[in-house]
């Protein structure tokens, strides 16, 4: 018997993670336990499970989400655009002490999220091209 695994399940699993700007350090610096958390609701996202703490952010756009940690000095956050042709685009990592996100923090992420759209409509002219 031969098990058929449709090419869009196949798709679903092992996306690739893309870092914006200095995501990736401001990630590695946050506490250990948070960056354990963080990196495991990725990996999740990476297989194409639905992570533990994550929430729409369409203040920003369509397909931004965050996952969120938090300990007792602070909340932790990495907004991430939603899988595109099986990418991650982490668009923002940052650490936060009261309820909103700050002012220069959206603008980064809304910043990132802009760059990216303008880099996948430029890569799709060129595919149309060739």
């Amino acid at each position: 018997m031969v098990a058929v695994v449709s090419d869009q399940a196949e798709r679903r699993k092992n996306a690739t993670d893309v870092w914006e700007g200095d995501s990736r350090e401001i990630l590695q610096a946050f506490p250990d336990d948070v960056k354990q958390n963080l990196g495991f609701q990725l990996w999740q996202l990476q297989q194409g499970e639905k992570p533990g703490d994550h929430r729409p952010l369409p203040s920003i756009g369509t397909g931004v989400f965050e996952l969120r940690d938090q300990d007792e000095r602070a909340w932790y956050r990495v907004v991430y655009l939603s899988r595109i042709n099986n990418v991650i685009y982490v668009l923002h990592c940052f650490e936060k002490k009261g309820r909103e996100m700050s002012r220069r923090d959206f603008e980064t992420v809304r910043r990132r999220l802009k760059t990216i759209k303008s880099r996948l409509a430029e890569e799709k002219k060129h595919e149309k091209r060739a």
